[in-house]
This record gives structure tokens, sequence and C-alpha cells, in this order.
């Protein structure tokens, strides 16, 4: 916040406002932090989706597998999927070791991996379909859906791991979140935004 804000005195002293007042400033932050945002997203964007990073797997220990790879690692929380196997399974990276090695948790069983078995880096994290169309669908983690209703019509995906929002864009007013539960409604109503832990 405060890289922001000294974003916003330095665009106002540039725009030839030397007598900066807290209106000013107040004017000038909002402007700062969306550009900062939308500057941000276009890095991200920047970046090449497709995974062209190869590697292949050296160590299983139940959920977490250790794959090496040749060229550059793949960033933390990126999504691998294993090659030539079926069901299909995608590895999330969770640690950098060293030696070319990342450490990865399994989203599925791990049951007939083998040593020097291919890994593909997908470039991103685990994408899940959103929208309308998933509304009253059951997905597992991957996006894949277990309803048995067939697949989602929608191209609309989005990453299971994306940073917060801007504050200017997060609303400040209190609304009742509606769970569809009467009993929750009626006697525990939630808040939205808030963190809530249901059992």
């Amino acid at each position: 916040m405060l890289n922001a804000l000294s974003r916003a005195a330095l665009g106002a002293l540039k725009a030839g406002k030397t007598n900066l007042t807290p209106k000013i400033v107040q004017n000038e932050l909002p402007k700062a932090m969306v550009a900062t945002s939308s500057n941000s997203n276009n890095k991200a964007a920047a970046k090449p989706m497709a995974g062209t990073s190869q590697g292949r797997i050296v160590a299983v220990i139940g959920a977490v597998v250790d794959v090496q790879f040749d060229e550059e690692l793949p960033p933390i929380l990126n999504a691998l999927e294993v090659q030539n196997r079926t069901p299909r399974l995608v590895l999330e990276v969770a640690q950098h070791l060293g030696e070319n090695t990342v450490r990865t948790i399994a989203m599925d069983g791990t049951e007939g991996l083998v040593r020097g078995q291919g890994v593909l880096d997908c470039g991103s994290p685990i994408r899940i379909p959103v929208g309308a169309e998933t509304l009253g669908r059951i997905i597992n983690v991957i996006g894949e859906p277990i309803d048995e209703r067939g697949p989602i019509p929608t191209d609309k995906t989005a990453p299971i791991h994306a940073e917060a929002p801007p504050f200017v864009e997060i609303s400040v007013e209190q609304e009742i979140f509606v769970t569809g539960i009467k009993v929750v409604v009626l006697l525990a109503p939630y808040v939205k935004v808030a963190k809530i832990g249901v059992c």
C-alpha cells in the first residue's frame, strides 16, 4: 500500500503538481493501484502458457513424486502431467529440491508410476472450468466432471491458485451468503467474503 502511495506521489510530481495535498494524493492513488494491477496482469499474460519443459520421475513416495528436469524448473504451483498414463494424472509442484528436481503432490493415485516415466510441464497452475455451466455439476480437483453427466460445455477456465483482487475491487458492504441450507441461513448466517468453515 505504501509502495502504491509513493508511486502516486511520484506520478503527481512528474505531472508538475509540486504542491501535493492529501486530496491530490487521494485522487492519484486509485489510478496508480489500477495501473499497477494491470501491469502485473500483463506481465503474467506475457509468459508463455504452453508447457515445453519435459522431465522424468525419479522417486515415488505415496502421493509425493519427485521429478527431474534437464532444462529450467517449473514454478511452484505449476501443473505437471504424467505422459502415457490412463487415467490422466496431474502433479502439482510443491517444492524445488535442487539438482534440477522438484517435489510434487499427485492429484490422484500413483499406482503404476515408475522411475524414468515422462512428465510434461503444463506451463500454468491447475485450471478448472468456471461459469454458469458448472452450476449443479460435480468436478474433481483437476476440473474433470465426476457426476456422470458428460463434459462441461464451456471453454472458460480459471486457475485454482490466483492472486487476490486489488483492494479497490473488493466490496466493503456486508451481504449474507445464501448457502441454500435453510437451517444455516436461519441459525448461523454467513457473511460474504468472510472465512467460514462448514462441516
